[in-house]
């Protein structure tokens, strides 16, 4: 049953344009890190969680980029 799905997935990729290959495995690398590592993974390597305890935000820097950004908006 296994070989049966690794022959569909090969027939697939044969489909995929040369140009498109980096990218493709990329996608591949990436999905297939997540499901060999997904269950092992810890949470603690790159958690942002409580990263900005106490902080305060500037709520006129927000509205100042957002105008930057979308000037249409604010007309």
């Amino acid at each position: 049953m296994l070989l049966e799905y690794k022959e569909k997935i090969l027939k697939e990729i044969e489909k995929v344009p040369d140009a498109k290959m980096p990218g493709l495995y990329k996608i591949i690398h990436l999905l297939a890190d997540e499901l060999i590592l997904g269950s092992k993974k810890t949470g603690k390597k790159g958690s942002l969680k409580g990263i900005w305890k106490g902080s305060l935000v500037n709520d006129s820097l927000f509205v100042e980029a957002k105008k930057s950004l979308f000037p249409y908006e604010h007309k």
